[in-house]
């Protein structure tokens, strides 16, 4: 009848059981996410590109798929970003979602209050040196040899798109970009953590490692640290007397009197809030010394959260 509305069978795009193609090499700064379908891993879409169910668009830079145009099918949208606040970089303001370039070697993204920025000139896989070996190599056989594909796995740094806090910072025509360091492989005694950053001469993406020491492997912890009367938490705590560090069965030519997180009587714990780096120096026995960068910590706070993901996008 003339007086009943269409009715608009919208087109199935996810298939069960999962047949997957092979995993994507996504564009630097582009996310490698799993299909709204919830099987395979592919390259998100981006502001401005048509998305549906299955190709979903890039949650890590606050996209969502606008079905508003597809009215009353609501079928095919296109990735459009949400409504959030602005970030600000040397005194200009950019929009949320807005792209600039602040100097010829980046191109930054501004998101949710973050900015994001990724390499502008990225080396084509034509120009690896290893392709320019003659001679006849047997199939799956590399040319390269340990060297160089260590020093190629190396190069991979430069291309990793680093997000930080604000402010973002230009040290000789390099906008120094930093990921979040990583949790301390120990919650007790010496442990290592690492981020990757272009901090460097070269103003290159790379990885660095440090010492964290986050708390001493005491037998009981609540006991060995007074915590205030009518509270639930200490925060940070001292030893007694300065001690000498022990890595690798190596001593620090120093005593040092560290700041410890504490501990909470309830079910919250404690990580380190402020912190600064230092470096110390270790002697070995009959082995000569070496030097490391060591987390000085600060300040500490308690927290329901006591497990910190290790996704790079997390803090947006």
């Amino acid at each position: 009848p003339s007086g009943t509305s269409e009715v608009h069978q919208r087109k199935e795009v996810c298939h069960w059981p999962c047949r997957c193609p092979p995993v994507p090499t996504c564009t630097p700064g582009i996310s490698l996410v799993k299909d709204g379908c919830g099987c395979c891993k592919v390259c998100a879409k981006q502001a401005g590109e048509t998305c549906n169910e299955a190709d979903i668009c890039d949650p890590h830079k606050g996209l969502y798929c606008n079905y508003s145009e597809d009215e009353p099918r609501y079928e095919t949208g296109v990735c459009a970003y949400l409504v959030a606040v602005g970030c600000e970089l040397s005194g200009v303001h950019y929009l949320n979602g807005q792209t600039f370039q602040p100097n010829p070697l980046y191109k930054c993204l501004c998101i949710s209050g973050a900015i994001g920025c990724t390499p502008v000139f990225t080396p084509r896989l034509a120009a690896s040196p290893c392709a320019r070996v003659t001679g006849r190599k047997k199939p799956g056989q590399s040319s390269c040899g340990p060297g160089q594909q260590k020093q190629l796995q190396s190069t991979n740094y430069r291309l990793m798109p680093a997000y930080r806090s604000l402010p973002l910072v230009l040290k000789q025509k390099c906008l120094v970009q930093a990921t979040p360091w990583t949790p301390c492989s120990r919650t007790c005694g010496i442990g290592i953590s690492s981020r990757v950053t272009n901090e460097n001469r070269k103003c290159e993406m790379k990885k660095e490692k440090r010492l964290c020491f986050i708390q001493p492997c005491l037998t009981n912890v609540l006991k060995a640290i007074k915590i205030p009367k009518g509270k639930t938490c200490q925060p940070t705590f001292q030893l007694p007397t300065a001690e000498k560090l022990f890595f690798s069965g190596c001593s620090t030519t120093q005593s040092y009197k560290l700041t410890f997180c504490g501990v909470c009587s309830d079910k919250r714990c404690c990580i380190p809030n402020k912190s600064k780096m230092i470096t110390v120096q270790f002697e070995c026995p009959n082995e000569g010394s070496f030097k490391w960068k060591l987390m000085w910590i600060t300040s500490c706070v308690c927290q329901r959260m006591c497990s910190a993901p290790g996704d790079i996008f997390s803090e947006l």
